[in-house]
């Protein structure tokens, strides 16, 4: 889809607000082409000494009401058309929005966050501008252009008129020529916006790396570089942009020298009348705003049209992870992985080199395994964040990709390494996942994650401001606050992809305990733990070792003991390392 086929959907679906515009700037540019005409006449009038006292007030009046009902037309256009075209604007942030909330994070590693936060400010503004002022100054303009031609053809002198509008088809050249550097520039302005955006979120994300490592100085620089030339490129397109004046200037004197030679000679010759030159004089300066309108007109198209080649690709980009499922109901029962092969995109090592387990419902399936095993990869194919190359995904009697993603999502409660938590209060962090929860819900959800006493201790208790991404709180409160607000909800599966790797092992001893006695209230619910610490699994009804994508061990925690392998190694190690903690 080009911009001119979005803007005419919009105008279309908005029509009622375009024809009152429309209307009322018709109406505008024919009281203004009826002016000159009226002073022209009032003139020869003056000129034949035909006006008397009492006319002269009625044709003055006449002048001053026109003049009073244009302003007021004028406001009441621009109330009809940017009441529409502000609303493509808000149009186009939700899809934006909309589109981006169902990305998956295969989209998200492709594309800069900066650049995704510029498409719904800066891009989305141009096209705006395109729907609302281009829409504005065109129809205006063209409208003026047409009348007022019109009236020095037919109602002035059409000999006249053609000699004034020879310098015209220079002025279009040159419109020509300026409008293709135009784009170039808005497309370049743009795109260096976009970097400026994306190194200051990236910078204000990690401003306490930078500091730690005493950066500031080397990142400010980096960012004034990148100031600098998104300056330079707005300056460029602003200088193209510029270019349209002095081509109209130069046409309208040169129009205007030779209305000047023509006109005179004719009324030298008595050809014409002192009033009708005065008149064509008038009309040819109403033809200043638009020749000023189509420079202004071709500069918003071309910045529209640039910034909508960078936002309809990510608009119209397929969802990494598609929505085809027909199954609306939640799933439950047994989850199993069959052969199951998995690489990231772009990669060729595959993360999960033909994997297969088995969840019954109610138990709780321990994951572990060396850094970088394919341990959080399991977990994100049971989200459905990435799509399996091969092999086989089922819970209950369907494929995971026969569920509706909000179903299969809302089934899980998740729980990531290093969790999210929004610049909101405690309490409203842990009711994320169910908003109608009471207070006293809250705070059973956190007693079981084991951050209760935690929150009790700040002064504001659960209404403490968490700051942007929690940072008010230790690692491990994160972890603990947002395993309350899994808890806070039923589901059919409970998910710690290293959860508990920032508490220590009494806190973590105390949630273990705490989740094994929901399982006793609640039998029905899985649970997946992730976990390098091998206590958080030695309790799992089954668990699994993963070594280099491939599943090297399996059994309950005294079978993979009795096995001497990677797990009873490891597990001897850790007990040494909490004794000698302990010590």
């Amino acid at each position: 889809m080009t911009l001119y086929q979005l803007l005419s959907q919009f105008i279309g679906r908005h029509k009622r607000h375009y024809l009152a515009a429309a209307a009322m700037l018709f109406t505008v540019a024919v009281l203004t082409v009826l002016i000159p005409r009226k002073v022209g006449s009032v003139i020869d009038a003056m000129v034949a000494n035909q006006l008397d006292s009492r006319t002269m007030a009625i044709e003055l009046g006449t002048l001053v009401l026109m003049g009073v009902a244009i302003y007021f037309l004028r406001v009441g256009w621009r109330l009809q058309l940017f009441t529409a075209s502000y609303q493509l604007g808000v149009e186009l942030r939700t899809r934006l929005y909309q589109r981006l909330s169902l990305q998956g994070p295969g989209f998200f590693q492709q594309q800069r966050t900066g650049d995704l936060m510029a498409l719904g400010t800066n891009d989305a503004d141009a096209i705006e501008l395109a729907a609302g002022e281009a829409a504005l100054a065109g129809f205006d303009g063209s409208m003026t252009f047409v009348l007022v031609i019109g009236m020095m053809l037919l109602g002035v002198d059409w000999r006249l008129a053609l000699v004034a509008l020879l310098p015209f088809p220079f002025m279009a050249w040159a419109f020509r020529r300026i409008t293709h550097h135009v784009h170039h520039a808005s497309r370049d302005s743009l795109d260096r916006f976009s970097k400026l955006n994306d190194q200051v979120q990236e910078t204000l994300s990690g401003v306490r790396t930078l500091r730690a490592l005493g950066l500031e100085q080397r990142s400010a620089a980096q960012f004034a570089e990148l100031a600098e030339q998104a300056s330079q490129a707005s300056l460029t397109a602003q200088r193209w942009e510029a270019g349209y004046e002095p081509a109209v200037g130069l046409a309208l004197t040169a129009a205007g020298a030779i209305t000047l030679a023509v006109g005179g000679y004719l009324v030298w010759n008595g050809e014409m009348t002192i009033g009708v030159l005065t008149s064509f004089t008038m009309y040819l300066g109403q033809l200043i705003w638009p020749m000023f309108a189509a420079g202004w007109v071709l500069a918003l198209l071309e910045r529209g049209k640039a910034a909508w080649a960078r936002l309809q690709p990510v608009l119209d980009e397929a969802l990494s992870i598609p929505d085809n499922g027909q199954q609306a109901a939640q799933p439950a029962g047994t989850l199993r992985l069959e052969h199951v092969t998995f690489s990231y995109p772009g990669q060729q090592q595959a993360a999960l080199d033909d994997v297969s387990l088995t969840l019954v419902a109610g138990q709780t399936l321990g994951i572990v395994g060396p850094t970088g095993s394919g341990k959080s990869s399991i977990v994100r194919l049971i989200l459905r964040q990435f799509e399996t190359q091969q092999g086989r995904l089922q819970w209950g009697a369907h494929s995971l990709a026969q569920y509706r993603l909000q179903s299969l999502r809302s089934a899980v409660n998740w729980v990531a390494q290093e969790p999210f938590l929004f610049s909101a209060s405690i309490a409203s962090n842990i009711a994320l996942s169910n908003p109608l929860a009471t207070r006293e819900q809250v705070m059973h959800a956190a007693g079981l994650a084991a951050v209760h006493e935690d929150i009790l201790h700040f002064p504001q208790g659960y209404e403490t401001a968490v700051g942007e991404r929690g940072v008010t709180l230790s690692g491990g409160q994160r972890q603990r606050v947002a395993i309350a607000r899994a808890l806070l909800t039923d589901s059919s599966l409970l998910l710690l992809d290293d959860a508990l790797s920032a508490v220590d092992t009494d806190t973590e001893t105390r949630i273990l305990q705490h989740l094994a006695d929901l399982r006793v209230l609640h039998p029905e619910r899985s649970a997946i733990i992730v976990s390098h610490r091998l206590s958080a699994v030695a309790d799992a009804d089954h668990i699994i070792v993963l070594r280099e994508g491939k599943i090297a061990e399996q059994g309950t925690h005294a079978m993979l003991l009795e096995a001497i392998g990677w797990y009873a190694s490891q597990w001897r190690y850790q007990q040494l390392e909490a004794s000698l903690d302990a010590a």
